[in-house]
């Protein structure tokens, strides 16, 4: 490139060009050498000045007991029960029903329409949320 340049400036008389394309290349290349060389120290600084946060103290545990519903029949379901299913799904039969430990129930019922879902209650009559 540089060759280019002087052959150019001497076709062209150019006595005074030469120097200052000279002078313009070599600002170029420092300055592209400088950008270059903040932009990767900013991003190596940046990488290393994340703190690794050590948190002291008690810890707990969180154990979830898996719900493992066992099926009973219908007739063995509390009063509040069917009480509930009565009262809120007036036109549902009870298929299956399900009791686990924590005497909590999953009713699978069955609506007049055909619809089917299941619904979750205490012991109580009370709905659970699941």
């Amino acid at each position: 490139m540089l060759m280019v340049i002087r052959v150019l400036c001497s076709i062209l008389d150019f006595g005074m060009v030469f120097p200052l394309v000279m002078v313009i290349i070599v600002k170029i290349r420092i300055m592209r050498k400088l950008f270059f060389g903040i932009a990767i120290s900013l991003t190596s600084l940046t990488a290393c000045a994340q703190e690794n946060k050590i948190v002291k103290g008690d810890t707990t545990e969180i154990s979830v007991a898996q719900d493992k519903f066992s099926e009973i029949g219908t007739m063995e379901l509390p009063a509040a029960v069917t009480k509930a299913i009565d009262t809120y799904y007036p036109s549902a039969v009870i298929n299956k029903a399900f009791v686990n430990n924590s005497q909590q129930y999953r009713l699978e019922i069955v609506m007049e329409k055909g619809n089917s879902g299941t619904v979750y209650a205490d012991m109580d009559g009370d709905w659970i949320d699941r």
